[in-house]
């Protein structure tokens, strides 16, 4: 269930589940005492936590996001002396309850088991590290105040993938909890279809390629994540393929489809083979990497990082098998007015300087 990213610009600690590819994040952690007795580990975690129901947490138990020594338990797991117990899920703790806000949704699809919406950039998908409002969530709490069988914070339901915030596109969302394990299945089993577009610095050469390398955080800034060593034990198995839809000069349209989903990926993968995405502050694509010295030439690309003021990447396409129905579905997103006018601009400039 991962993708691209976790939420966003800011990277929280998250452990691995194997059994479903997806990252989990850490939002509870209790030691049992030396002493404990043998204690059903729904028992165990209703007495500390606050405002949780053990129907609550058999849920939670349900849909793997309770861990015993790292390991998923079902509800009748019997804690004992110094057991780990760990509540994780899918996405960051929200710190505070969802309030619902009337944010208006590109909703390009719904029916009763999903939706797929067309993310703007700029827009948060989870709430937390100081965006405790006007994020994603926010807008689909609102959107499904109205419908009894949608709890916002219920794990087994919600955004099956994410985005970075200043990336655009394609999101699905889960609107019942067989809807988003099967939908998970298919992320984790690489069956689904994902495509996004970017604008690189520079041109990459061979035209179409493979990039593999673990990605895992950058150990000289943890803001960042990174291609890491193959033996680091840190990092996770991850392969981008990519193909130039555009040669523009100093700049290049890409098109990349995820194998693998992590954070980051594509703005990782690309900064790795020397091509960073186009503004993107965090991997050093906001300098001026490629082309001329001349005032004119600093000017104009200046003027390109205001048109387009974030990374240079929209998940254009997203296609799965419906969890219900089993037919194939597939979605385009267009690229949004920025990133279009952005390319326009690059396209004017390689027009104007082409060599005869």
């Amino acid at each position: 269930m991962a993708e691209e990213t976790t939420d966003v610009d800011q990277i929280e600690d998250a452990e691995f589940d194997e059994a479903t590819g997806q990252e989990l994040f850490e939002h509870f952690r209790f030691v049992a005492d030396k002493g404990q007795q043998l204690l059903r580990v729904d028992k165990f975690l209703v007495t500390r936590l606050e405002k949780s129901s053990r129907n609550r947490i058999q849920q939670a138990a349900d849909a793997g996001c309770i861990l015993v020594n790292g390991k998923a338990v079902k509800s009748n797991y019997r804690v004992k002396p110094l057991d780990v117990v760990q509540v994780v899920m899918d996405r960051p703790r929200y710190e505070l309850e969802i309030i619902p806000e009337d944010i208006p949704l590109d909703i390009v699809y719904e029916d009763d088991a999903l939706l797929v919406v067309n993310k703007p950039a700029g827009l948060v998908v989870h709430p937390g590290h100081g965006n405790y409002s006007g994020t994603l969530v926010n807008a689909l709490a609102f959107h499904f105040r109205d419908n009894p069988d949608y709890d916002v914070s219920d794990p087994r339901l919600g955004l099956v993938h994410r985005i970075d915030k200043d990336t655009s596109g394609l999101l699905v969302v889960a609107k019942t909890p067989d809807a988003k394990t099967h939908l998970g299945k298919q992320f984790f089993n690489k069956t689904t279809k994902r495509e996004y577009n970017a604008l690189v610095w520079g041109v990459p050469s061979p035209s179409t390629g493979r990039i593999e390398g673990n990605i895992g955080r950058n150990p000289k800034d943890r803001l960042q994540m990174a291609v890491l060593p193959p033996d680091d034990p840190t990092g996770k198995h991850a392969v981008t393929h990519y193909e130039v839809l555009e040669d523009l000069g100093h700049v290049a349209l890409v098109k990349c489809v995820l194998e693998t989903g992590r954070t980051h990926q594509i703005r990782v993968h690309m900064r790795h083979i020397g091509h960073p995405l186009f503004c993107d502050a965090r991997y050093g694509g906001d300098q001026i990497l490629r082309g001329e010295r001349s005032g004119s030439y600093q000017k104009f690309v200046n003027n390109c990082f205001d048109v387009c003021p974030r990374q240079a990447l929209h998940a254009r396409t997203l296609g799965f098998v419906h969890p219900d129905t089993g037919e194939e579905m597939f979605f385009s997103a267009p690229i949004p007015a920025d990133m279009q006018a952005l390319i326009e601009k690059w396209e004017g400039y390689a027009n104007a300087n082409v060599k005869i």
